[in-house]
Formats: structure tokens, C-alpha cells, sequence
């Protein structure tokens, strides 16, 4: 038995209520992001402490523009910090003595961060010996010439089809 016209119609009408709603739901949820202290000289403190921090999740971003948890909340030390009166310095020496020299965005040059600065350097270079004698390799294998076996053997295969010498290739 078919279904009456309304009853068609509002099964359609919360189909697309349902959809409409679903769609909107994350331009609901955003907002404005507002600053986080309501000083904006401390906000600017907080962020330019932020942008020498590496966020120790994604490791190629600053907290400053990282979205992690964890750059969150260093984020908030950081501002809770110069919010009590240390100075930047004070807060980045913390910060270095808590997590090591990795936490700085651009670590300092010195024995302990040398792999970390010329590490991408020595397998960059360690690649390029590695290609260079597998290309040097495979010039010596093709410059090798022929034995008579491997010679008759390649000829047999490049015979053209029906030829005397045996090459019955299709």
C-alpha cells in the first residue's frame, strides 16, 4: 500500500533536517579563538616563548602553532610563569632544564646536539656513497664484456623465428 503524500513529505523534511544539521554541526562548534590572558603584552610574551619551544608531539612545529594537548598546556606553563614574573630567559632555561635541548626550536650548537645538527648532513652525504658505488658497480658489470657461452646464448635469443640457428622465439 502506498504511502500518503504527508507522510512522504515529512519523512523528507527530517532526511534533510537531520542533514542539514549534521553538516553545520562543526561551523557551530567553531569560534573566534580569543587570547588567553587578558593582558595582550603578557599574550605577546607568551608567544614569542612560544615560538623558541618546539612541541615535543609533532617535533616540526613551535607550541605557538601547534594544536596538541601537550603544546597546549606548555603553552599555559608558560604564560602561568611570565604571569608570576620571570623573565622569557628564566622561562626558556626551565623549559631546557625540564626537557633537554630538544625542546628548543633552534637548539644551540655543542657537543650534545651535534648528531642533531649534522646528523641530516652525514646520511645525506652517507646516501650519496651509497649510490655512487652501486653506480660504479653496475658501469663495471656492463663494461664486462661477453664469454663465448653467454655470447652464443644472447644470440640464440635475439635470433629472429624460423632462422637455422635454433631461435624458435613467436
Amino acid at each position: 500500500m502506498p504511502r500518503p503524500l504527508a507522510a512522504t513529505l515529512r519523512a523528507a523534511a527530517l532526511a534533510a533536517a537531520a542533514l542539514t544539521a549534521f553538516l553545520l554541526a562543526p561551523a557551530i562548534r567553531a569560534a573566534e579563538a580569543v587570547p588567553a590572558a587578558a593582558d595582550p603584552a603578557l599574550e605577546a610574551r607568551v608567544m614569542r616563548v612560544a615560538e623558541e619551544l618546539r612541541c615535543l608531539v609533532c617535533q616540526n612545529q613551535n607550541i605557538a602553532d601547534s594544536n596538541a594537548d601537550l603544546a597546549r598546556d606548555l603553552k599555559n606553563q608558560v604564560r602561568e610563569m611570565l604571569g608570576r614574573g620571570m623573565t622569557e630567559r628564566q622561562v626558556i632555561d626551565f623549559m631546557v632544564q625540564r626537557y633537554g635541548d630538544f625542546v628548543l626550536y633552534r637548539p644551540p650548537v655543542k657537543e650534545t646536539t651535534w648528531l642533531l645538527w649534522f646528523g641530516p648532513f652525514l646520511l645525506f652525504a652517507g646516501g650519496l656513497l651509497v649510490l655512487f658505488r652501486k653506480l660504479r658497480a653496475r658501469q663495471r658489470a656492463l663494461a664486462t664484456p661477453l664469454s663465448a657461452p653467454e655470447r652464443l646464448a644472447a644470440s640464440s635469443l635475439l635470433a629472429p623465428a624460423g632462422s637455422e640457428d635454433g631461435g624458435a622465439r613467436p
